[in-house]
Parts: C-alpha cells; sequence; structure tokens
C-alpha cells in the first residue's frame, strides 16, 4: 500500500477510518482503534502499528511507553474502503488494562455488561471446545463423554487418538469428502483432549507454528 493508495481510501470528516486488529494466529480481535492518513502511512512503512489519539490529538506508536507493540503481518481494507483490518503480532498484551485483548466484557441477554471477565471472545470454534474441555476436568459432569475420558486416564485418551487418527487414515482412503470431515472433526475434538490433559494451550500450537510458518519443512541433514 502506497500513499496513493493511501489517498483513495475514505476517511470519515475528522480525517480517520477505523482499524481492527486481530492476531495473526488465531484470528483474536486484540483492539480497536483510528488512523489518520499518516498513522496509516507510518504503519505501512515501519511495519509497526500507529494510531491518532482522539482524546491526546495527537499520533502515536502502539506500545511506545509499554514496549507493548504491534507488529503487523498484513493489511487489508474492507469492501467499502473506509476500515482497515491489520493483522499483528502483538508483544505482550495488547489492552491497557493487562488483558490479553480489549473485548473481555460480555453483553447478556438485556443489554447490560457483565463484570466478570472472560476470554470467550477469543480464537474460534476450537478454543471454544478446548475451553468446554478444561471445565470438564476442573468441574466432572454425570453422563459427560469428555468427564467419562478423563476418568478413564491418559491412556484412554491416547487410545482414542490413535483410533481417530487410523478412521482418518481409512477415510481418505474412501474419498468421501463428508466422512473425512467427520473423522478430522473427532481426531481434532480428542486431540484438544490432549491438549486439555497436559494443561497446554492452543495459542502454544499457534506460537510453534508461526514459528515455522514461511521456513522449509526439510530439515537440514547433518
Amino acid at each position: 500500500m502506497n500513499q496513493a493508495q493511501i489517498d483513495q481510501l475514505k476517511f470519515d470528516q475528522q480525517g480517520l477510518l477505523p482499524a481492527v486488529v486481530q492476531d495473526w494466529l488465531d484470528g483474536t480481535v486484540l483492539m480497536l482503534g483510528y488512523m489518520n492518513q499518516e498513522a496509516l502511512a507510518r504503519t505501512v512503512a515501519t511495519r509497526t502499528v500507529h494510531f491518532w489519539s482522539r482524546s491526546r490529538n495527537k499520533l502515536w506508536e502502539k506500545g511506545e511507553s509499554s514496549g507493548h507493540k504491534l507488529h503487523v503481518k498484513a493489511l487489508f481494507v474492507d469492501c467499502d474502503q473506509d476500515t482497515v483490518l491489520v493483522k499483528a503480532q502483538p508483544i505482550g498484551p495488547t489492552c491497557h488494562t493487562g488483558e490479553r485483548a480489549c473485548f473481555f466484557s460480555r453483553l447478556d441477554e438485556q443489554g447490560l455488561v457483565t463484570e466478570e471477565k472472560t476470554q470467550d471472545a477469543a480464537g474460534g470454534i476450537l478454543e471454544s471446545v478446548l475451553r468446554t474441555i478444561l471445565a470438564r476436568r476442573a468441574n466432572p459432569q454425570a453422563g459427560s463423554y469428555t468427564t467419562k475420558l478423563f476418568e478413564g486416564g491418559h491412556d484412554k485418551i491416547l487410545k482414542k487418538v490413535a483410533e481417530e487418527a487410523g478412521e482418518v487414515l481409512l477415510a481418505s482412503k474412501g474419498g468421501k469428502k463428508e466422512e473425512i470431515v467427520y473423522e478430522v472433526a473427532d481426531l481434532f475434538f480428542h486431540t484438544l483432549m490432549v491438549l486439555g490433559y497436559h494443561g497446554l494451550t492452543l495459542q502454544e500450537i499457534y506460537e510453534e507454528l508461526g514459528r515455522r510458518f514461511g521456513k522449509s519443512g526439510l530439515r537440514s541433514e547433518k
């Protein structure tokens, strides 16, 4: 994105446009800020996120005092060209409260903000499933398949992973897409059980994949 392209974007009457920042690893929305042309140009040039502060009326770099910067991985513009999406690698927590992301308060069914902090806005369905798995481990429930697996111990969980991996192989050989999808979903779930058993997070897996991204998958021979 060059200056000519920035000039074509639709900034509002205050010369600003909203910028949504996502964690490039899992898509978690980290924050919403506002950029003017200079902030966007600085973001493009330096590959660290800059905003225009509406309260202080000045340009600022995210993390300039805390060190919690946002390193740009990719930039996108929406269909109306009036909003920017930033895929970024956060260094430390993004929110000034010390939370990973700014969206940790839920609106209840009455439209009221709940006081209890939640991480449910982070990630996607895999994170939601893992949170449920961890909840079942902390608070077993009668009749729960997840609870039954935990009660069966480590070996039972590993046996299910091996079984489901075999089912994926058979489904793939069979070539029916719906069966492949079904069996891969089963394998995903039981692999999440392994993470839950060991107290690991998907973020740790994403970070490992992030370290490998863009690198050759071949190990160098000694």
